[in-house]
């Protein structure tokens, strides 16, 4: 009997209305392990060069962690896979909450979706069935509406939800997925690909359990972890603040985005930081399946703000708040709201925001293109008013929903330099000039500018105890410096790459592991060794991670993306307006190409593709060319 996965993936033909049922072996869980690795392996052998992201030949993957679903702690995510309507590279987004674990206590790894339905439907998967089931009186209802009606109709308070609210519905290509109204699967678009295939949601319901090789070691790292992280100064502070604390510490450093890049620090960052939040806004710490943790914000009922939609975090606060130089809390709370409620990205759609109120600034854009609305940087009622033409596609809002990259091309007169995104992905809120290595990954990234790909600079420089420990397990044994760019920092960004990829395939959180956070690398191996009953290391664990990057250089490299593709944009090599690095150039271009090649070079690839070598030596050799 499999330990810590279930052997089954459940393959959904919507343009049939059929089910089936795949049952791969341990072999296939032993190379891939799950998440991005299992979305990857069924998409490199069924889509189609050339397809349409809103097709019905793209296909939808969701797939849980290997571990997910075990008591394991922190241990509660999934991905979702398909090709981007974004980008047209690959779409793959990562959710913690609830509802991956429940996938796997209903019987299966995966759900595989292929096809169009002729009408909206939704899936029910409970206790190893599953049935596709008429969703018409649903669809045109926002995230909160859908999972409600839903968990009423099937009679269980208990069932998890992933949906998608009127910005799927709308194709709009930042929607998102969400499963208990706070946990996302925010970037790349595939709340649209649900759309596309009038997929409304995916509800599910499982009252089985994970098998676990060794229950009594699990327990024994179970408890280690819920001690170590109460003393645990990452973890400690993720608890007390949430990733709102990243405000005033970005902001210190002029790195926080403002004014759509322009500056990178903000006059009322304390007024939308973590201290602020706090106090005035927080009623309590939400969590995931099995997390110590308990990062999440569960604020207040305040003003016409729905508390059940979750507080704002990080990303929400800077793209909404700092990059359109509004500064009031209770606005960018009632706009994180509004994304969640209609399922649309909230880094993205404040990305969207803040350029045409770049482009008004310049005068590219006057109120003929907006019918009067006005689009200018400090005002929340219009951040709030464009959140909703947007994600309905109203006016100008059906043109900034196709994403920056798009709406400049269509704006034209010279709206393009003001892009911040790599292959068609907005940047999230991260400045590479203040962090080189995040700028490695912003081009590097499969899907687009992604803060997520590799490991952040500041956790591993000298003198770091955190960092230092977290890195030796993988033989980094110095720091670097946050500005450094030789080949040791190349090096750390190669790494923590492959362990972040290898932290999606287990279904770990990045906050509840090393280097940012409480787990050392050295428990995750005995975790897995526990739930898995394998002989495993981290040597082989790691390879995880690099089979799924390599897959992802595959998979683009189908679709026509190539080494040109992995790029900054051009101001991200000006100089810097605020911080302790004023009108400082901290990113040289020719330097930049060079750390990039280098990367090439430590990952044995040619051109920005993998050799027939290095596919090879990790097992994939059914993708060479």
């Amino acid at each position: 009997m499999p330990n810590g996965y279930c052997g089954k993936i459940l393959h959904v033909d919507l343009t049939e209305g059929k089910t089936s049922v795949d049952e791969p072996g341990e072999l296939f869980y032993r190379a891939y392990g799950g998440g991005p690795g299992i979305g990857l392996y069924y998409l490199l052998h069924g889509l189609p060069t050339g397809t349409d992201p809103l097709g019905p030949e793209n296909i939808l993957v969701f797939a849980a962690g290997l571990l997910t679903g075990s008591t394991a702690p922190s241990v509660p995510r999934y991905t979702v896979c398909a090709k981007s309507p974004l980008t047209g590279a690959l779409g793959k987004s990562e959710a913690g909450g609830w509802w991956g674990p429940e996938l796997k206590m209903a019987g299966f790894d995966a759900v595989i979706f292929r096809g169009k339905a002729t009408k909206p439907v939704y899936l029910w998967v409970h206790n190893g069935n599953a049935e596709i089931r008429d969703a018409s009186e649903i669809w045109g209802k926002d995230t909160g509406e859908t999972a409600s009606t839903l968990k009423s109709e099937l009679g269980d308070d208990r069932i998890r939800v992933a949906a998608i609210g009127q910005a799927g519905e709308h194709l709009v290509r930042f929607a998102n997925i969400v499963n208990e109204l706070v946990h996302f699967n925010g970037r790349n678009g595939l709340g649209a690909v649900m759309g596309s295939k009038n997929l409304k949601a995916i509800a599910v319901r499982g009252t089985g359990r994970v098998n676990v090789a060794n229950q009594e070691s699990l327990t024994e790292l179970s408890r280690w972890v819920a001690q170590a992280a109460a003393e645990h100064p990452l973890s400690k502070v993720l608890h007390i603040q949430g990733t709102p604390v990243i405000i005033g510490a970005n902001d210190a450093i002029g790195g926080l985005p403002t004014h759509h890049w322009s500056k990178g620090s903000f006059e009322s960052a304390n007024e939308i930081g973590g201290d602020k939040l706090t106090e005035e806004f927080l009623q309590g710490r939400g969590t995931c399946f099995a997390c110590p943790i308990r990062c999440k914000r569960v604020i207040k009922a305040s003003g016409n703000v729905d508390p059940s939609f979750g507080g704002p975090e990080y990303e929400t606060l800077a793209a909404l708040g700092s990059n359109c130089d509004v500064g009031d809390l209770q606005t960018l709370c009632k706009a994180n709201e509004m994304c969640n409620r209609f399922g649309m990205d909230t880094i993205s759609a404040g990305a969207a925001i803040s350029f045409g109120m770049q482009c008004t600034e310049a005068g590219i854009i006057g109120p003929e293109v907006t019918d009067g609305k006005a689009l200018k940087f400090g005002d929340g009622a219009a951040v709030l008013e464009w959140i909703n033409k947007i994600a309905h596609r109203d006016g100008f809002g059906d043109v900034l929903a196709e994403g920056t990259l798009r709406a400049a091309k269509s704006l034209g007169l010279d709206a393009e330099r003001f892009l911040v995104q790599v292959k068609g992905q907005e940047a999230p809120m991260h400045d590479p000039r203040v962090k080189v290595g995040v700028g490695l990954q912003y081009a590097l990234s499969p899907i687009g500018a992604d803060h997520w790909f590799a490991q952040h600079d500041p956790l591993f420089t000298p003198g770091n105890p955190i960092g230092e420990a977290a890195g030796q397990p993988m033989g980094i044994l110095q720091g670097v410096a946050v500005g450094d760019l030789t080949g040791e920092k190349v090096r750390m960004v190669f790494y923590t790459s492959l362990l972040n990829s290898l932290f999606d395939g287990l279904g770990v959180c990045f906050f509840g592991f090393a280097p940012r956070s409480v787990t050392p690398l050295n428990k995750m191996v005995s975790m897995v060794q526990a739930i898995t009953g394998w002989e495993t290391s981290l040597w082989e664990l790691m390879k995880i991670g690099e089979r799924i990057n390599n897959m992802a250089r595959v998979f683009n490299a189908r679709q026509g993306f190539s080494s040109k593709d992995d790029v900054l944009p051009d101001k991200f090599f000006g100089p810097l307006q605020s911080g302790p690095n004023k009108g400082k150039v901290t990113i040289h271009k020719e330097e930049f190409e060079q750390a990039i090649l280098l990367y090439y070079e430590m990952a044995g690839w040619i051109d920005g593709e993998p050799s027939n070598g290095k596919l090879s030596e990790l097992g994939l050799g059914w993708l060479r060319k």
